[in-house]
């Protein structure tokens, strides 16, 4: 009787040994998996909300804004703003552009899937993640050293294998690399860099904010036909930090 009691006794204790544990297991998810989903769900209404009906129709450039996880780029106390229409702050005074304009940026440079870019201005390596899904392969050049080697560990991490890093003065371009297909710039400088123009192909475009820190700036689209002649129009105003040159650092 007594091993009867004791076995029962046994088999209640495992019960709710395993109650506990699903009820922990429960509770982790609860508390885990909706915030998750809420990322998500706030992703997918930037991309509704804040592009597309800010007229963005091209659908690879929201496609790969959908599947871009922006709050892995900055630092998580900014999550909960992670997928508002703003620019969020990074480190070394640097931002994270606002999603419409990254998304208008990558619409204007009308890249395909063979196509090799050069951006200039890694940042948080945010811009070279939409892009790494919609072109062969990103060259990005990041003159700050604390963010490049952020981005770079940041793309490792998440997987984003054809997006190359490097250290360095984004005025110089990377001429190992040159030609370019598209050739992106996320910082303003006050002119056009020359060796930028020289180092994009025939039949190649570039996008980039062009102005002053104390003035008007503008983005422009430049095309460079398959003569080498060049042409330029301005899109809209906008608000980009400096481009910075080795010299000035």
């Amino acid at each position: 009787m007594k091993a009867t009691i004791k076995a029962i006794g046994l088999r209640c204790f495992r019960y709710l040994v395993c109650l506990a544990v699903l009820s922990s297991v429960s509770m982790t998810a609860s508390t885990q998996v909706p915030e998750l989903d809420s990322l998500r769900d706030a992703r997918e209404r930037m991309v509704r909300t804040q592009i597309q009906n800010r007229g963005i129709e091209d659908q690879r450039v929201l496609r790969s804004l959908r599947e871009v996880p922006r709050h892995l780029f900055i630092e998580e106390s900014l999550w909960p703003r992670a997928y508002s229409d703003t620019p969020l702050p990074t480190s070394n005074g640097q931002t994270i552009s606002q999603p419409y304009i990254v998304a208008l940026m990558t619409e204007l440079l009308e890249a395909d899937e063979n196509d090799t870019v050069l951006e200039i201005g890694t940042g948080s390596g945010y811009q070279a993640a939409v892009l790494s899904g919609l072109v062969e392969h990103v060259y990005t050049i990041e003159i700050v050293p604390e963010l490049g080697r952020s981005a770079e560990q940041a793309l490792n991490r998440l997987g984003y294998e054809n997006v190359s890093v490097r250290i360095g003065d984004g005025y110089q371009g990377w001429p190992e690399h040159a030609p370019f297909d598209r050739i992106i710039v996320t910082a303003a400088p006050d002119e056009i860099p020359q060796a930028l123009v020289d180092q994009l192909k025939p039949g190649g475009r570039m996008v980039l904010p062009v102005g002053s820190q104390v003035s008007y700036q503008e983005l422009m689209v430049l095309e460079k036909d398959e003569a080498g002649n060049v042409s330029t129009r301005s899109t809209i105003p906008v608000r980009f930090v400096p481009m910075v040159r080795e010299a000035d650092r």
